[in-house]
């Protein structure tokens, strides 16, 4: 993976961003890690500060991702998602360096029958979505040049994420229910990182879409978890309006990502990843017990 270096990380500590930095790094890469007494997506980002840095890219790793709290908030929400965002691509601008972003699949209504190309119109249907297509304009508004890869269902062999969490319901209780009236496609952090970083190093530019191959719906997921945990518990399928939430989700949110394969070819199906990123977190936990 041939990437001009060094690349800025924001975010390096949350999920993606580990999985960015480790595959960076994996490469060689000189990577730096940027953190919020540097740029703050929420306050002032100085326009000079990716030229002080020497960053030839940056990843932008670091958003509001509380979907719920942003209901209540949706103003901070904005601030760090679109606002932080348009700073951002400023500071890019006047360094000289490509900008690669990360959107969401909440950006749409839901009401689609088939997959969401990158092209679709924005409609939103909660306040994170909103602040999330805020961002996306302030990009296509910029003098900078940039990357956004919309994305969706994101997990990983760490933090705080679907896959870890229904893997440890399913060890602690006989049942569980879980919404099978929404459908996606799931996307491991892992692969998330590899292929925005190999369209960032194939020099593309512009709207992408990246997700795991396949898709399902959250029941179907967690039915496939119990399966590789081996695990006795029951998972039932439930409707949406059995936990509400305060942010209305889309019931179908699958992306379109024919444009993100034909530069990098098919991505791992979403079985492959689920087993991966269980298997890598298993093998994370014994080492700590070790």
């Amino acid at each position: 993976m041939a990437l001009e270096q060094p690349i800025a990380v924001l975010g390096a500590g949350g999920m993606l961003g580990r999985a960015v930095v480790r595959r960076l790094e994996s490469e060689g890469v000189r990577t730096l890690a940027v953190g919020r007494d540097t740029i703050d997506l929420a306050g002032r980002i100085p326009e000079t500060v990716i030229t002080d840095l020497g960053a030839a890219a940056v990843v932008n790793c670091a958003a509001w991702t509380d979907v719920d709290g942003a209901e209540a908030a949706e103003d901070e929400a904005t601030a760090v998602n679109g606002e932080g965002v348009a700073r951002l691509t400023k500071a890019c601008a006047v360094g000289g360096a490509t900008l690669v972003h990360f959107s969401t699949d909440y950006v749409f209504d839901g009401l689609s029958t088939t997959p969401y190309t990158t092209g679709h119109p924005r409609a939103p249907l909660n306040a994170y979505g909103r602040s999330k297509a805020v961002g996306e304009r302030a990009l296509e508004e910029s003098d900078a040049d940039w990357i956004c890869v919309r994305t969706s269902w994101l997990y990983g062999a760490w933090g705080k994420n679907f896959v870890l969490t229904i893997a440890r319901l399913l060890a602690e209780r006989d049942e569980l229910k879980v919404v099978s009236d929404q459908v996606g496609r799931p996307s491991s952090v892992r692969q998330l990182a590899d292929r925005s970083l190999a369209l960032l190093a194939r020099g593309e530019r512009g709207m992408f879409h990246s997700t795991d191959g396949g898709e399902c719906s959250w029941h179907g997921f967690a039915k496939f978890i119990a399966g590789v945990t081996r695990s006795n518990a029951r998972v039932e399928p439930c409707g949406t309006d059995a936990f509400p939430r305060p942010a209305k989700r889309p019931p179908y949110s699958v992306l379109d990502t024919s444009a993100t394969d034909e530069a990098l070819g098919d991505p791992a199906h979403w079985h492959e990843e689920t087993r991966a990123a269980l298997r890598d977190a298993t093998e994370a936990t014994e080492d700590r017990q070790a």
